[in-house]
């Protein structure tokens, strides 16, 4: 296995991409309000994009770093794969070499006040994005690829608000323990892990980090088998198999 040269330097890496995340979400919020549009509060900073490329440049360097040609890279365009429930899927980055889907990552973050609906609405979609590639998979729609690496990446804001306990509701059966009185950074945690429990992803990322010493690269692991670093080095791994320099 070829080792990516770049996975010395996930922690720095992922520094950058956490300050570009919260100040390019502070400047589109500031452009928006500028102009007028400020688009219902801090929804003007979700629907100006470019939050997550740092993020995405990270994990391209790293396929790259691993032997895969950029020309097999996809984070721009051409990021639409066939669903079995769906006609298509947009991911956040495809790698695809000779009709063969090697890597498709989706890339997701939350910043509050609003995160029950937005916890709800971002573990729906995670499990049904899964669901919807593995079975169109298991129907032919990827051709003669071999199982492809699916990752999940997840950046939560740090906050009081997505570190305190969360009450459940239990009207009529008893939820799981691990749920009792988790906050939702713990739910997070918990959902990424159970991502690859199941198999539903091949690797998971959960990071943290507070808007304020976020826009100097700050953040946080709440768990070591959810690092960037262990994403990093199972994505490097898969894709090195696929290796080469045309």
């Amino acid at each position: 296995m070829k080792k990516s040269r770049n996975l010395d330097q996930v922690d720095q890496r992922t520094r950058q991409a956490v300050a570009l995340y919260w100040r390019t979400r502070s400047v589109q919020r500031q452009k928006q309000a500028e102009n007028g549009r400020a688009d219902q509060g801090l929804r003007s900073a979700v629907t100006g994009g470019a939050q997550m490329d740092g993020f995405i440049e990270l994990f391209t360097d790293l396929i790259a770093g691993a032997g895969i040609p950029r020309k097999y890279i996809f984070r721009k365009k051409a990021l639409q794969l066939p669903g079995f429930f769906r006609p298509t899927k947009e991911w956040d980055l495809l790698v695809v070499k000779d009709n063969t889907l090697i890597a498709a990552i989706e890339a997701k973050s939350q910043v509050g006040p609003s995160f029950g609906n937005n916890f709800n609405n971002r573990t729906e979609e995670a499990m049904g994005s899964a669901l919807d590639l593995w079975t169109a998979y298991r129907e032919g729609a990827l051709l003669a690829s071999p199982q492809p690496f699916l990752g999940y990446f997840f950046m939560l804001e740090d906050c009081a608000a997505s570190k305190k306990p969360v009450k459940v509701r239990e009207p009529h059966f008893k939820v799981f323990p691990e749920f009792v009185g988790a906050s939702y950074t713990k739910r997070y945690e918990i959902f990424c892990r159970k991502l690859i429990l199941e198999r539903h992803y091949t690797s998971a990322a959960f990071i943290t980090s507070d808007r304020v010493r976020g826009e100097n690269g700050d953040y946080a692991t709440p768990a070591d088998d959810l690092s960037l670093h262990r994403f990093a080095k199972v994505l490097a791994s898969h894709v090195s198999s696929f290796e080469s320099s045309s």
